[in-house]
């Protein structure tokens, strides 16, 4: 039955996302493309530029939540939602330059702006007064949860160890002794150790966008609301995925990932399937249950479908994560495959078409100080 109901939000959502969602989202998207364009700092205006391209996936899967708004609110659970993905991509690059690179003042206001669309797109929702207090726990325990992830780069683990231990020890979530609860993980603990809590407060815009979504509902109350901000951050740890998958990348660039806070393979694997389990019991019981579900199954699918979860260290801590959310996973993985399979061949394409017509534009120049026009070009945007 559970599986018929996530289906049927399946094919429900994809529906209001074509129609009525994707639209909006991409004039959306569009606009902070040429924002971000117009920033005159060159360096924030390449990171802006570029966050936005690498994340644009990330942008349009966000907009999905929309599709449980009301038709009359969905345009501003869009923008908002839209905003706060761009804003949450930019604020985390931002993070991961050195001090005196990360000069967000200098933007000429396009974070300000992301903010301030986000602000007003709330104040148009009915429920958005209700979940405001929410809302703001949500954004400042991702603040904080991604300060001192940047900040263990430098000044390693303790404070962040100490920092979310203490904050999973008071929450809802937190690991909690239990005796061989039914549905829990049989060892005798249950809820988010301090690595899982960590990674479900840095993915709090996950949190925020079901929020968004939720506060165009007139019926939505403060205690949905709290309920949806403990579901998400079980289904917000679960991009800790994504940290695996890239574990060989972060190496080579310094980078820390989440994985080294577990002893091996088999911790992580074990500690995962526990949060998936969570997640899905959690998800099941919002209002909307099957549409959260599938959220769920889809962050996973994504992070799944990569390339490199089929590698040595993150194969087997995928299919135990998989295992735990059920048979709707196959047909999920294979969505996301073919996502992503339409997404190269539309990048070769967008590069061969590129190419011709710099080639084409070539032929017809005259040739600049001995030098082919194409080479001027390549010159030219290098000092762009």
């Amino acid at each position: 039955m559970q599986s018929l109901r996530v289906g049927s939000a399946l094919v429900l959502a994809n529906a209001r996302y074509w129609s009525s969602v994707a639209p909006l989202a991409r004039v959306q998207i569009a606009h902070w493309e040429k924002r971000a364009r117009a920033v005159e700092d060159p360096s924030l205006k390449t990171l802006a530029t570029a966050k936005l391209g690498q994340e644009r996936f990330n942008v349009e899967a966000a907009a999905t939540l929309a599709t449980l708004a009301p038709r009359a609110s969905r345009a501003h659970v869009v923008e908002a939602i839209v905003a706060a993905q761009i804003a949450y991509d930019y604020l985390d690059v931002l993070g991961e330059q050195p001090p005196d690179e990360s000069r967000a003042t200098d933007d000429g206001g396009y974070l300000r702006e992301l903010v301030d669309t986000v602000t007003k797109s709330l104040e148009r929702l009915p429920a958005a007064a209700t979940l405001a207090g929410v809302m703001q726990r949500v954004l400042h325990r991702c603040g904080e949860a991604q300060t001192l992830i940047h900040a263990a780069v430098r000044d390693g683990d303790a404070e962040l160890e100490r920092w979310a231990t203490r904050e999973a020890a008071s929450s809802p979530t937190g690991w909690e002794q239990t005796v061989d609860s039914p549905g829990r993980s049989g060892l005798g603990w249950s809820g988010l150790g301090w690595p899982e809590y960590l990674a479900g407060a840095s993915a709090g815009v996950l949190a925020l966008h079901a929020l968004i979504a939720a506060a165009a509902d007139p019926l939505t109350t403060l205690a949905d609301a709290e309920a949806i901000d403990a579901a998400y951050l079980y289904i917000g740890a679960l991009t800790m995925l994504d940290s695996l998958n890239d574990r060989e990348q972060d190496l080579a660039m310094g980078e820390l990932g989440y994985i080294r806070h577990y002893e091996d393979r088999e911790q992580l694997a074990e500690q995962l399937a526990v949060v998936a389990r969570e997640a899905a019991i959690e998800a099941r019981t919002l209002p909307h249950g099957a549409h959260h579900t599938m959220t769920l199954l889809g962050i996973v699918a994504y992070y799944g479908s990569e390339p490199t979860a089929h590698g040595p260290l993150a194969a087997p801590v995928t299919a135990s994560v998989r295992a735990e959310l059920g048979p709707l996973m196959t047909p999920m993985l294979a969505i996301m495959r073919a996502w992503r399979l339409a997404k190269r061949v539309r990048g070769r394409s967008r590069r061969s078409t590129t190419t011709d017509n710099i080639v084409s534009s070539a032929q017809m120049e005259r040739m600049d100080e001995g030098r082919p026009v194409l080479q001027r070009w390549s010159t030219n945007q290098g000092k762009a």
